[in-house]
């Protein structure tokens, strides 16, 4: 989680293996370590003010960096650049030398851009420091013996192989105001930013930020501004934090209903969108939220489809003959669009195995069916939406096979009335669409199998009930409906052994 704004007046990143980093990274080389403490403690942001002005600053630097930096001719503040090890490195002596001193040359006037420095060089701290310890005497006498008047700084930087490097950058960008030439890609800026932090270089800090809103992140990326953003002030951290936090609780769940809307509704190339969205259904992560989704959209297609076969099947006559027949062209259009909706949901639905509540409300639609089977029996439709049947017939037949195989486990009551209401539908198809095409033929003996495989988990007087409407599925030829014969030899089958198992008590 990431920390409220009353933490973020402290600008000490924290690195791994360097808590104390800042209490002790950089000091005159002449304070004592209680004096090193305390400053560490008295140094943090502010907003509204800074040690030095940075306007006053910037307008006495140089435009090139060649022209004053590590310049010893002219330097009056010599930076020793080192390495921090860490106190449980067991590096011996030779992997030290490795980690060479750096020394640079700056001038205060340059590198009081910086609070940080700003503070250490500032007269108040160094009369302050002078008073603590009677070892200061001697300091003081060690620096007015040196000719020039230099002042010596260490600056421990953690044990990284880009560390002192990216200090050394630091360094140099307080000798410009060209940020935009070295802080030229993410990367650069998240390298750049906690030194900039760390030393408190307020113009550094903001071309960083700047940067980061404006560019594209990688997820490691992302990681790292993250990591930084409980040290930036409120306002720095606002434009970063709404690219990564989310407007509100349920915004996975409106974005992926969007998707779903979109992908339905608003593209010509719908099949490819289709695709795309379920993928993204599939790999989401929230199994919960996909469900809710899902059945929102569900609902309003299933209900849009059944207004539009209402008002096609029991028409409100008004108007001329041309204008009633539009209308009820256009409810027809308008069943057949969102059947095609609809009958994608579902196989998303089954797909992620949360069609549970597809199925019960599938099997609660006694007056839709009775809607379907007034308008199968008219002729009007077949030269207007002559696919309409079978997108209706492969939606239930979707659910039912879900059903039959056990990946959506229905209550009795529920098989019972999906077989009870969508029978007489099948049936109706099959006697009234022809010509049959072979997808519809395949498609209607695919549906009786599942029913039949549905009626075969039902108690005995409800099967017998709803086989005897099964008859028509029968053809002159016996051997053309196997799956009939099966279900009434299995019925005649229990019914025969019933004396039988009363034996048993």
């Amino acid at each position: 989680m990431i920390p409220n704004s009353s933490r973020k007046r402290q600008r000490v990143p924290h690195h791994h293996n360097s808590a104390t980093r800042l209490s002790s990274a950089a000091i005159i080389e002449t304070f004592p370590d209680k004096t090193i403490s305390e400053f560490s403690q008295k140094l943090r942001r502010t907003s509204s003010s800074s040690t030095i002005s940075s306007a006053t600053a910037i307008t006495s630097i140089p435009n090139t960096i060649s022209s004053s930096f590590n310049d010893p001719s002219t330097a009056d503040v010599i930076l020793r650049l080192f390495v921090n090890q860490s106190p449980f490195d067991s590096a011996t002596p030779l992997d030290s030398a490795h980690h060479s001193d750096i020394q640079v040359y700056l001038h205060s006037r340059v590198i009081d851009r910086a609070k940080y420095f700003a503070a250490l060089l500032s007269d108040r701290w160094q009369h302050q420091t002078s008073t603590d310890t009677s070892s200061i005497n001697d300091a003081e006498d060690s620096r007015s013996n040196d000719s020039n008047n230099v002042v010596h700084l260490n600056l421990g930087v953690l044990e990284d192989p880009n560390s002192i490097a990216v200090h050394l950058t630091v360094l140099q960008l307080l000798y410009t105001n060209d940020f935009a030439t070295v802080i030229d890609s993410a990367s650069t800026a998240l390298e750049i930013l906690p030194v900039a932090l760390e030393l408190l270089f307020e113009d550094c800090v903001k071309s960083c930020v700047n940067f980061l809103e404006a560019v594209p992140w990688s997820e490691e990326e992302e990681k790292r501004v993250l990591s930084l953003i409980p040290f930036l002030r409120e306002e720095e951290s606002k434009e970063l934090l709404a690219r990564v936090s989310p407007g509100k609780d349920d915004s996975c769940e409106e974005m992926l209903h969007g998707l779903i809307l979109a992908a339905i509704h608003n593209h010509p190339n719908m099949a490819f969108v289709k695709a795309f969205v379920a993928k993204l259904l599939r790999d989401f992560s929230s199994r919960e939220s996909a469900r809710m989704v899902l059945e929102r959209a569900f609902e309003t297609s299933l209900k849009i489809v059944k207004e539009s076969l209402e008002e096609y099947s029991s028409p409100d006559f008004r108007g001329d003959h041309n204008e009633t027949e539009a209308i009820q062209r256009l409810n027809l259009h308008t069943a057949m669009t969102n059947g095609r909706h609809l009958l994608w949901l579902v196989e998303r639905m089954i797909e992620l195995r949360v069609a549970d509540s597809a199925v019960k409300e599938w099997s609660e639609q006694a007056a839709f069916t009775a809607d379907l089977l007034r308008a199968f029996r008219d002729d009007a439709w077949r030269n207007i939406v002559p696919g309409l049947p079978a997108v209706v017939l492969r939606c239930t037949c979707k659910l039912a096979n879900a059903v039959a195989a056990g990946t959506i486990l229905a209550a009795r009551q529920v098989r019972m009335k999906l077989v009870k209401d969508w029978l007489p539908v099948l049936i109706v198809c099959k006697d009234n669409v022809s010509p049959m095409l072979p997808s519809h033929k395949t498609l209607y003996l695919e549906l009786e199998e599942t029913f039949l495989r549905i009626i075969s988990t039902l108690p005995m007087s409800d099967a017998q009930m709803l086989l005897q409407q099964c008859l028509s599925f029968s053809t002159r030829n016996v051997e053309d409906c196997p799956h009939l014969v099966t279900a009434f030899n299995t019925w005649f089958r229990r019914a025969t052994q019933l004396p039988q198992l009363e034996n048993l008590d």
